[in-house]
């Protein structure tokens, strides 16, 4: 008995003499030195963020040195002006519009390209092409077509007796104009990442469902739109936080005008702290923004992971 336990301890000792139990008790900081890379991009991105913070409870300025701490005054301020409000719906209706547009057109254009046919494997590549070009080239790009004068755009429109459309230069037209570009852009990254999920389903089940003659529309409301509804959330989750941060695009096409149209969160912030220099009053909104961001961006993730509790 008790050279078989002696056996056994010898069994359990590592190379070096230590007993297993001894090397893992050795190292209780590993979980931590394997998040230090983590932290390492955390950190210089967490430095401006509370510094920013520090800075809408200010009176910093850019033609003033002075910095008085004045708590929560720069948020009482922002809830009580019209600016404030007025860029909460520009920002709310651009990503609402664009988000959803570029929902429904990639979850079309990932089925159709869900095809071993010769035109979706022509097409699948194209699909990166506007995801290639970055997003203040591309606006450029469609700021010369949209031009009222000299567009090419309201020359394909001549045709159909639409002269002289205004695009981004009426306070009407401005959001379409912007919306436009943004579906144009971002459409395929939703596509990719929805397709990418159908190429990932299991064939079983809907070769049960063809045995059975159910219907393609019963198929895809039973089968294929609850396996998606996991990517559908992370492209959302994706495109949603963009949106709601977006500053190239609009700037770009229009800094923001007519007037106060496309004021949206990242714009008005710019403006605010740059062109009339109150960066406490910029840094107020940029940190409002990012508050409406982090609610919206748990309550997605949580429905995620519902969704795939009820997959597993």
């Amino acid at each position: 008995m008790f050279k078989r336990k002696k056996n056994d301890e010898t069994k359990t000792k590592s190379k070096t003499g230590k007993s297993v139990k001894g090397v893992s008790s050795r190292n209780p900081y590993l979980p931590y030195l394997m998040a230090l890379p983590a932290l390492a991009l955390t950190l210089p991105v967490l430095y401006p963020f509370i510094q920013s913070i520090y800075y809408s409870m200010t009176t910093y300025s850019l033609t003033s040195p002075v910095k008085n701490f004045i708590w929560f005054e720069n948020y009482i301020w922002l809830f009580t002006s019209a600016e404030f409000w007025n860029s909460v719906k520009v920002s709310f209706v651009y990503t609402i519009s664009a988000v959803g547009i570029e929902l429904i057109l990639g979850l079309i254009i990932a089925i159709l390209l869900n095809q071993e046919t010769f035109l979706a494997k022509v097409f699948r590549p194209l699909l990166l092409l506007p995801l290639m070009i970055a997003p203040i080239i591309g606006t450029l790009m469609w700021k010369l077509m949209m031009s009222p004068e000299f567009g090419v755009l309201n020359y394909f429109l001549s045709y159909i007796g639409m002269r002289d459309f205004q695009w981004a230069s009426a306070a009407n037209s401005a959001m379409f104009s912007v919306v436009m570009i943004d579906v144009w852009m971002f459409t395929p990254f939703i596509a990719l990442l929805l397709l990418a999920g159908l190429r990932s389903m299991p064939a079983p089940p809907f070769e049960a469902a063809m045995v059975d003659g159910a219907s393609r529309w019963f198929t895809f409301k039973t089968l294929t739109l609850p396996m998606l509804m996991p990517f559908i959330i992370v492209s959302v989750v994706f495109r949603l936080i963009d949106s709601l941060r977006q500053f190239d695009i609009i700037f770009g096409l229009t800094k923001g005008g007519p007037g106060a149209t496309l004021m949206n969160f990242q714009v008005s912030a710019y403006t605010t702290a740059f062109t009339y220099t109150k960066v406490a009053d910029g840094s107020a909104l940029m940190i409002v923004n990012w508050v409406i961001i982090y609610v919206i961006s748990m309550f997605l993730v949580k429905f995620w992971r519902k969704s795939q509790d009820r997959l597993s």
